[in-house]
């Protein structure tokens, strides 16, 4: 594993989060030997270790084994290499009219996600969802209506507006055509 620079991978993380090896180590439940003979690379941690250590920096455990020349500091996704997500915030998602194109899905521990979001229709479904953290949204096609709990806003091509995910929100197009909209959610 330590072909993989797990070790300064952990060290980076902890680094980042300002805190002691003795301060990681209390909280995971491991000593603080321990932790630095892994971030020295002088220990393979098995798999438990390292899922105890993702969850408590907030990673996935993937993160730790992508190779270096993978985890740059940017990405890109041409038009034809977009994934389509579906479902994505909410179970009823589809039902809403909506699908989703993911805009980065190869770079690891983003803190926030990008997506090119399409309503196709108005949807019948009256149904409001919300989500932990917070959304940006910019139309670049046609005329959606966004409801926040109880209040209707109307949006055009151009317009963007940056609201907390936990407000009850659903979008619909306002004449039934097709919205064209990017959407960025963070965690």
């Amino acid at each position: 594993m330590s072909g993989l620079n797990i070790g300064a991978k952990i060290k980076k993380l902890r680094q980042e989060k300002k805190l002691t090896l003795q301060a990681v180590a209390k909280e995971i439940g491991f000593s603080p030997a321990l932790i630095s003979q892994i971030e020295n690379n002088n220990v393979s941690p098995p798999i438990a270790t390292l899922s105890k250590i993702a969850k408590f920096f907030d990673v996935k455990i993937g993160y730790f084994f992508i190779e270096d020349d993978d985890e740059c500091g940017f990405e890109i996704v041409h038009a034809n290499q977009r994934k389509s997500v579906s479902k994505v915030f909410a179970p009823i998602g589809t039902s809403h009219g909506y699908s989703y194109q993911s805009l980065s899905f190869r770079k690891q521990n983003k803190k926030m996600e990008p997506f090119f979001l399409t309503v196709t229709e108005k949807a019948n479904e009256e149904s409001a969802y919300s989500h932990d953290g917070e959304k940006f949204l910019f139309v670049t096609k046609g005329d959606v209506e966004l409801i926040l709990d109880d209040k209707s806003i109307s949006l055009s091509e151009g317009d963007s507006i940056y609201f907390d995910s936990s407000i009850k929100h659903r979008l619909r197009s306002r004449d039934g055509k097709e919205v064209n909209l990017l959407t960025v959610v963070t965690r």
